[in-house]
């Protein structure tokens, strides 16, 4: 996502003359004109999804850190190479874990995010408005900011919402991938075993509206059609989908249909696209169903065995299994160009003031070839969608209105 008065390259559409990666980087250089680098070089770039606070509290991950394996996607020095200027990290609490514990959950890791800006003042700023986002880019820090993944976290007490506002929070996604009391979700629509509310409950339609009042954006990534198209209806400014790609391209529930993605720029919102291959490319996405079958088999089969044995498995140990498993038997990753591919499709039909980035790093894996890191946000997109002089000017009224 881009809150900027310069110009964002990542809504720009994607010249033909970059038809296909074997281009070669000293003709795709060529193609970029000087004013054209100089402007993304000096655009506020921001990123709407990062589940990094998980990694923090858990494994008390230091964003600062230098890592030698360089197997993190997001790092302070990682965030100056990609001219990443803001990051909202993800409040994620995962229901089956922390049930009635969200709340104490969400709350260690908002805490979580202000003790790694505490220990890099030099480099990291926390930021709850665009104009401290301005300043953080000024000043050459990362601007970071927060959004709580999954209105479950507020345990369904309004006052919950309120105060995770007054503690910096600036966006709600109404659900994770798990319905709610008061929201669905599209990650178990099917699910004949949940109960449902077809949409928002008065409830939840109550959140949304608080929500406006404050100033906190409602976020529908993750949530059921019905519910986008309830709070579509009741919201009073514009929404955001902090990591959604296109349906048009990738028949994925989590993914926004055409009519979404006119009714988003309609309501004056935005539509972050995510990074993760599974939602990018319709053939990876397959490859990655049928590997995931076969991995769950080879770990019930694995378990199977060390039962025989005596040894059960601890989660850990299956966890641990399956990771080995996968990077034994690896899938082709999706070509960068399926994600520029969302990023045009969403700019032609929503319109350039209302796309967006939302990468997920350490939310999932599986990333576009070309996308490894933080550090690759604009290279790798500036390369493959800058031509010309000249850009539509992105989200200054989104940016000034709604942060």
């Amino acid at each position: 996502m881009c809150l900027s008065r310069a110009l964002c390259p990542a809504t720009l559409a994607l010249a033909l003359a970059l038809s296909s990666e074997s281009s070669g980087q000293s003709t795709v250089d060529r193609l970029i004109s000087a004013s054209a680098k100089a402007i993304q070089d000096s655009a506020i770039v921001v990123d709407t999804h990062e589940d990094t606070p998980l990694r923090f509290l858990d494994e008390n991950y230091d964003i600062g850190s230098v890592d030698p394996i360089d197997h993190d996607y997001i790092s302070l020095a990682k965030a100056h190479a990609g001219n990443l200027t803001g990051e909202f990290f993800s409040i994620f609490v995962y229901p089956p874990e922390n049930k009635l514990h969200f709340t104490t959950r969400a709350l260690e890791l908002i805490d979580s995010v202000y003790e790694q800006a505490a220990q890099h003042p030099d480099r990291m700023m926390m930021a709850f408005s665009s104009e401290d986002i301005e300043r953080a880019h000024q000043v050459h820090k990362l601007a970071a900011l927060m959004g709580v993944e999954g209105g479950h976290a507020i345990e369904n007490d309004i006052r919950v919402l309120r105060n995770f506002y007054r503690l910096g929070v600036r966006y709600m996604t109404l659900t994770w991938s798990t319905s709610n009391e008061w929201a669905d979700s599209s990650g178990d629509i099917d699910d004949a075993k949940v109960e449902h509310h077809n949409g928002l409950t008065d409830f939840g339609k109550q959140v949304v509206l608080e929500m406006n009042r404050l100033g906190m954006m409602v976020d529908i990534s993750h949530v059921s059609d019905k519910t986008f198209w309830d709070a579509i209806a009741v919201a009073k400014a514009p929404v955001i989908a902090s990591h959604s790609s296109a349906r048009a391209l990738t028949d994925s529930p989590r993914n926004m249909t055409d009519e979404m993605l006119r009714a988003v720029a309609k309501n004056g919102g935005v539509v972050c696209v995510n990074f993760v291959g599974y939602f990018v490319d319709e053939s990876f996405a397959r490859a990655s169903e049928r590997q995931h079958q076969s991995m769950t088999a080879a770990v019930r089969d694995y378990a199977a065995k060390q039962n025989t044995a005596g040894h059960p498995l601890t989660p850990e140990d299956s966890q641990r299994f399956a990771l080995e498993w996968l990077n034994r038997n690896p899938i082709a990753r999706a070509p960068l160009r399926s994600l520029i591919d969302h990023i045009d499709h969403v700019a032609r039909v929503a319109g350039v003031d209302h796309v967006g980035l939302g990468s997920d790093f350490d939310g999932r894996n599986f990333f576009p070839e070309g996308i490894d890191t933080a550090a690759d946000i604009c290279p790798r997109l500036r390369r493959h969608c800058w031509i010309g002089d000249t850009a539509p000017t992105t989200f200054t009224r989104f940016s000034a209105e709604m942060c």
